[in-house]
């Protein structure tokens, strides 16, 4: 294993033969796995108040999650083999899994704004706010990494 070497300009250089890509998308995978992750776990924490709308949320954060790291772990086992249409299955999935988790913030919003005045409204409301603030965010990443792919 080699070394990174230390450029002119300060900064660190992969070691030989490391793709440039698997860089920069392992540190995309992470924040969208870890903001959906904090999605269910928040939703979890509220006991499910409106299981027809969380539920979906759930789902969504959940499978989306699982599948997302076995494609990670797919592309660092190298199944890739720098394909074209690696970049175009991951372009799609995560397009696709943008608009679900769309679908399932927009409802835990509704959700959210249910919560308000219900039993234990303080607390439930705060974490449906904070559930709801983190699908949008994962929502946002995951467009970002469909249209970083799309347009590489």
């Amino acid at each position: 294993a080699q070394l990174p070497a230390a450029n002119l300009g300060g900064g660190l250089h992969p070691p030989e033969g490391f793709p440039h890509s698997m860089l920069t998308r392992g540190a995309c995978v992470c924040p969208w796995q870890l903001c959906g992750t904090w999605v269910w776990i928040l939703i979890s924490a509220t006991s499910v108040s409106f299981p027809l709308l969380q539920g979906w949320v759930m789902y969504v954060s959940l499978s989306s999650c699982l599948i997302s790291l076995l494609l990670l772990i797919s592309y660092l086992f190298g199944f890739h083999k720098n394909s074209e249409n690696w970049k175009v299955l991951d372009s799609l999935y995560h397009g696709a899994t943008a608009i679900l988790y769309m679908s399932a913030a927009v409802l835990q919003a509704n959700a959210t704004i249910r919560s308000e005045l219900g039993p234990n409204s303080p607390l439930y409301y705060q974490l449906n706010s904070a559930a709801s603030f983190f699908a949008f965010i994962t929502t946002f990443l995951y467009i970002l990494h469909a249209f970083s792919i799309y347009y590489q």
